[in-house]
């Protein structure tokens, strides 16, 4: 459908950099010829708690994963109402805007602006004529500040920004094809999402079954006494880790005695992922050349994670560069590279891990890793040979199905920019929808809500989201 989109037959210059061409009969209007900025106070503090994220414009907070401080109490927040544009003004440049669709209260620090003529203007267009990417350079030159987080948006500079505006009925068409196509983005992704899942639940399984049992399927099994563990292969090893492996944290960061004397690159906790470890812009920290052996990684080292997700780990690969770890890292070496494979080591601590063998139980608790409870975990060990063949064939598969993730991930990345794009040129006159959406049905607000929800649009993220601030 897409490809059957043209351009309008006749367009007049806008006059506005982020604009262009737009087609002859729409107009360029003012936000105060549009909108009236809406101020009403909750006396109670008691509705709904709606917050403003770049990715998702106005939701309940409840669904969001916001990281700021929730208030003690909410009376004096402002209220807003289904179909008004909230406004992050601290956030604007960074597509912290949207319309809402329910009724709330937001931040005091937010802009509230409602419609002066719904029969002229519909939410919807603006919503997503606001939140697309020519816009934005808009908002990004109105916002004024010093430091680019605060550089704020404010009534006036709002209300004196241009809209283009078509007639009411294409508004209309604009919004359908919008929700249709949305619809359909949505879908596809859903559907490379669900695949990325099973190929990653497929990849746990293979590494399970290699780590437990081996490849050989006729191997006898005894018991290993472990729970998560279960059968494992009878000439295996069954032991603490404190027997085949040196376990030791990093240097705890303390600021007061970060003297510049000793500056050196160090790894955080968020640092190692899943079989791969950040070296791009490393925090320093101070630690003397008599510290390097206890305090730096080498070459072949295993870094486990004590906290945030437990277990998380990869290896060090480098030869060249020195480089520190913080105390919330585990390093691991084994006694002897005759007898252990690291990697083998790692591949156990995957499975381990999805499997929940670090989680003691104590819900109340923030789970950690320590020290002590690391090296008294007991662990399977093959010998060498063995443990070389099974990471040779845990790494094939691995990346057999890496490069399918990766391949499905790239595809929703496509399918994200593709939205993006048309959206863009849609809500800015460069295509038009008019014959397209006239073959379209509606699609209620309740089965395609305004922005997008996490499910839809992205998974779940592991960084917070600072963007969503309730100031």
């Amino acid at each position: 459908m897409t490809r059957d989109l043209k351009p309008y037959d006749s367009y007049l210059d806008s006059s506005l950099p982020w604009l262009g061409q737009i087609p002859s009969h729409w107009m360029v209007r003012r936000g105060k010829m549009l909108f009236r900025c809406v101020d009403v106070r909750s006396i109670a503090g008691s509705e709904e708690l709606l917050t403003v994220s770049s990715e998702h414009g106005v939701i309940p907070r409840r669904t969001a994963k916001v990281t700021m401080f929730k208030a003690e109490s909410y009376a004096g927040y402002k209220l807003c109402w289904p179909g008004d544009l909230v406004i992050n003004s601290l956030w604007a440049w960074g597509r912290g805007l949207g319309v809402s669709k329910n009724h709330g209260i937001v931040s005091s620090a937010y802009g509230v602006y409602r419609l002066r003529d719904t029969n002229t203007v519909l939410p919807r267009f603006i919503h997503e004529l606001v939140r697309s990417v020519p816009f934005n350079w808009e908002l990004k030159v109105r916002s004024k500040g010093i430091w680019i987080s605060r550089l704020q948006l404010t009534d006036e500079t709002f209300l004196d920004a241009p809209f283009p505006i078509p007639p009411i009925e294409e508004q209309a068409s604009i919004v359908r094809f919008i929700k249709h196509t949305d619809h359909q983005i949505k879908q596809h992704i859903r559907v490379k999402r669900k695949l990325i899942a099973l190929l990653n639940e497929q990849k746990q399984v293979i590494i399970h079954q290699a780590v437990t049992r081996g490849l050989n399927p006729n191997v006898q099994l005894k018991s290993s006494g472990v729970g998560w563990l279960g059968d494992v292969p009878e000439h295996w090893d069954v032991v603490a880790l404190r027997f085949r492996y040196s376990q030791c944290l990093g240097k705890m960061l303390d600021s007061k005695r970060v003297l510049g004397v000793h500056s050196l690159q160090y790894l955080r906790n968020t640092d190692v992922q899943w079989d791969r470890i950040n070296t791009s812009d490393l925090p320093m920290m101070d630690i003397a050349p008599g510290e390097y052996e206890r305090y730096t990684v080498r070459f072949g080292d295993l870094l486990v994670c004590e906290g945030g997700e437990v277990g998380r780990c990869a290896i060090w690969t480098s030869d060249h560069q020195t480089c520190g770890f913080q105390k919330a890292i585990h390093r691991l070496r084994p006694y002897s590279t005759n007898r252990d494979l690291p990697r083998f080591l790692y591949y156990i601590l995957r499975a381990a891990a999805q499997i929940g063998a670090f989680i003691d139980g104590h819900e109340s608790t923030i789970p950690h890793l320590t020290g002590d409870k690391l090296r008294s975990h007991r662990f399977q060990f093959p010998d060498l040979s063995e443990q070389v063949t099974i990471v040779a064939h845990l790494d094939m598969e691995s990346a057999t199905i890496d490069k399918a993730v990766e391949s499905a991930q790239h595809e929703i990345e496509l399918l994200l920019e593709l939205r993006t794009r048309l959206i863009s040129d849609v809500v800015t006159g460069k295509l038009d929808v008019r014959e397209a959406a006239a073959q379209l049905a509606d699609l209620s607000e309740t089965e395609e809500p305004l922005g997008a929800t996490e499910e839809d649009l992205e998974e779940a993220p592991e960084e917070s989201d600072t963007e969503e601030v309730d100031a």
